[in-house]
C-alpha cells in the first residue's frame, strides 16, 4: 500500500484520491460529534490533571513564576494548534497527525507516529487514573489507590465501547463541569482579594505574588525546568484533531475549536493560577496535592474542598475517557494502512473500533500496577513518558506543516481555508520551544527515565517497521 504522494490534490471534501491508494481511516465511523460537543472536547483537553493536580509540584519548585511558564508553554501550543488546524481544513481525516505524517513526510512517520500517539494516551490514561485515585484518598483513605484506578478503568471502557455519541455526551458533561468550576474558583478567588472573607482572608493579597523572595523565588533555571510538567498539562489539546473524522461538520467546528484556544488558556491556566498564589503564598504548595484543592481548604469555606475535590477527579476521568476514545481510532488507522494487524480496523455493530479500545484500556491497567507497587512514583514516572511522546506529535505536526505550506507556495497544493498566522515561521519557533523542552527533560534525572523509555520505543518502532514492511510471500 502506498502513500500519496506531496502535490496530490485531494478531493475538497477532505476525502483522500482514490487514486492515491489510500483508503480513508475514518471510513464507516459513525459523524455522531456535533458542534457543542467539539467545542468541548476542545476545551476539555486544555484542562486536565497536568493543572489540577501537577501545578502542585510545579508551584513548589517555580514560584509564582509558573504563572509565566503556563503563558509562555500557551503561546507555543497555539502555534502548534494553528499549524494543526490548517492540515486539518485541507484535508480532516479521523487518522489526522499520523496521516499528515505519511503524506509530508513518509510512511515511516506515520507508522511512528500513529503508535507514539496510541502509547502517549495510553501512559496518559495511567496518569489520568493515578490522580482519579489519589482524590478519592480526600473521602476514602481506606481505600487502597490501584483499587480505585481499577473500577474508574472498567467503568470509562464501558462508555467508550457504547457509541461515540456516548463518548460525545460525557465527556461534554465532564467538560462543562471543569469549566462552570473554574470560573466560579476565580470568582470566588476574586471575592476573597477584594472583599477579604473566609479564613484566608486575611492574608490574600496580590503581593503574594512577588513578596516572597521575587517572582522568581528559586532563579530563572529552576522555573524552566518546570517546563516539562507544565507542557504535561496541555497534553491533549491536539485531540481535536482525531475528532475530525466524526465531526458532523469539520470545516466550522474545528476552526473555531482552535481559535478559542487562547482565551481558555488565559482563563483556565493564567488567571485561575494567579488568583490562587494570590489568595495563598506559594511556599504551601507542595507535590502531590492539588493547589486548588488546598486553597479552599484553607479558605475554610464549608464542603468547598470536596467540592473542588470532586472536581479534578472529573477532570481527570474526563482525560481518560478522551484517551480511550483515541487509542481506538489511532490503532484503527494504522490497520487501515497495514502498519498494525488487520483486527483492529475492524468496527463493532455500534461503529466503535472495540478491539483496539479493548487492548489500550488493558494497557492502561499497567497504571494500576504501578499504585500498586509505587504509588508514590507512579505519577511522576507516567507524566514524564507522555510529555515525550507528546512532543514527538507536535513536532510531527509542526514538521507536516513546514513541508505543507512548501507544497502549497511551490504550487503542488491547493491552499487550506484556516491557514496558520505567520506561515510557517511560527513552527518554526515552536519546534525550537519544544526541543529545548526536551534537553531540560535530559537535564532532570526524575524525568530523565522518559527518554530512556523512549530510546527503548524507538528500537521496537523501528524493528516493527521491517516486519511491517518485509514483502509478503506469495
Amino acid at each position: 500500500m502506498t502513500s500519496p504522494r506531496v502535490g496530490q490534490h485531494p478531493a475538497d471534501d477532505g476525502a483522500f484520491d482514490s487514486k492515491a491508494g489510500i483508503k480513508p481511516p475514518e471510513e464507516g465511523y459513525e459523524r455522531g460529534l456535533g458542534s457543542r460537543q467539539i467545542q468541548m472536547i476542545a476545551i476539555g483537553g486544555a484542562i486536565g490533571v497536568g493543572l489540577f493536580m501537577g501545578a502542585g509540584a510545579n508551584i513548589a519548585k517555580a514560584g509564582p513564576s509558573i504563572i509565566l511558564m503556563y503563558a509562555l508553554a500557551g503561546v507555543v501550543i497555539f502555534f502548534i494548534m494553528r499549524a494543526l488546524g490548517e492540515l486539518l481544513l485541507y484535508r480532516p481525516v479521523a487518522g489526522s497527525f499520523a496521516d499528515y505524517a505519511r503524506e509530508f513526510l513518509g510512511p515511516f512517520f506515520g507508522y511512528a507516529t500513529g503508535w507514539t500517539y496510541w502509547l502517549n494516551w495510553v501512559v496518559t490514561g495511567m496518569a489520568e487514573l493515578t490522580a482519579a485515585a489519589i482524590y478519592i484518598h480526600f473521602w476514602f483513605p481506606a481505600v487502597p489507590q490501584w483499587f480505585s484506578a481499577l473500577v474508574f478503568l472498567v467503568a470509562l471502557f464501558g462508555i467508550n465501547l457504547i457509541s461515540v455519541k456516548i463518548f460525545g455526551e460525557v465527556e461534554f458533561w465532564f467538560s462543562m463541569v471543569k469549566v462552570t468550576a473554574i470560573i466560579g474558583m476565580i470568582v470566588i478567588g476574586l471575592g476573597v482579594l477584594t472583599l477579604g472573607f473566609s479564613a484566608a482572608g486575611p492574608t490574600a493579597t496580590p503581593a503574594n505574588l512577588w513578596a516572597h523572595d521575587g517572582f522568581f523565588p528559586r532563579g530563572i533555571g529552576s522555573s524552566l525546568m518546570t517546563l516539562q510538567g507544565v507542557m504535561f498539562a496541555y497534553v491533549a489539546v491536539e485531540l481535536v484533531g482525531v475528532t475530525a473524522g466524526e465531526s458532523t461538520n469539520p470545516k466550522k467546528t474545528l476552526p473555531k475549536a482552535i481559535n478559542t484556544l487562547p482565551w481558555r488558556i488565559v482563563i483556565f491556566y493564567v488567571g485561575a493560577l494567579t488568583v490562587i498564589l494570590a489568595v495563598v503564598k506559594w511556599t504551601e504548595f507542595s507535590a502531590g496535592t492539588s493547589p486548588f484543592v488546598y486553597a479552599f481548604q484553607k479558605m475554610g469555606i464549608p464542603l468547598a474542598a470536596g467540592i473542588v475535590n470532586f472536581v479534578v477527579l472529573t477532570a481527570a476521568l474526563s482525560s481518560c475517557n478522551s484517551g480511550m476514545y483515541s487509542t481506538g481510532r489511532m490503532l484503527r488507522g494504522l490497520a487501515t494502512n497495514k502498519e498494525a494487524p488487520a483486527a483492529f480496523g475492524r468496527l463493532n455493530s455500534r461503529k466503535t473500533p472495540a478491539l483496539g479500545i479493548l487492548v489500550s484500556a488493558t494497557l492502561m491497567g499497567t497504571g494500576v500496577v504501578l499504585n500498586y507497587f509505587v504509588p508514590e512514583k507512579a505519577f511522576a514516572y507516567v507524566t514524564s513518558v507522555a510529555t515525550t511522546a507528546g512532543i514527538w506529535t507536535w513536532m510531527t505536526i509542526l514538521a507536516s506543516h513546514i513541508q505543507y505550506r512548501r507544497a502549497v507556495v511551490a504550487g503542488r497544493l491547493r491552499a487550506s481555508s484556516f491557514p496558520a498566522p505567520g506561515g510557517s515561521v511560527c513552527s518554526w519557533i515552536a519546534m525550537a520551544f519544544l526541543l529545548l523542552v526536551t534537553v531540560l527533560i535530559a537535564l532532570d534525572p526524575q524525568t530523565r527515565v522518559s527518554l530512556y523509555v523512549w530510546a527503548i520505543w524507538a528500537t521496537a518502532l523501528t524493528l516493527g517497521w521491517q516486519q511491517v514492511k518485509r514483502p509478503v510471500s506469495a
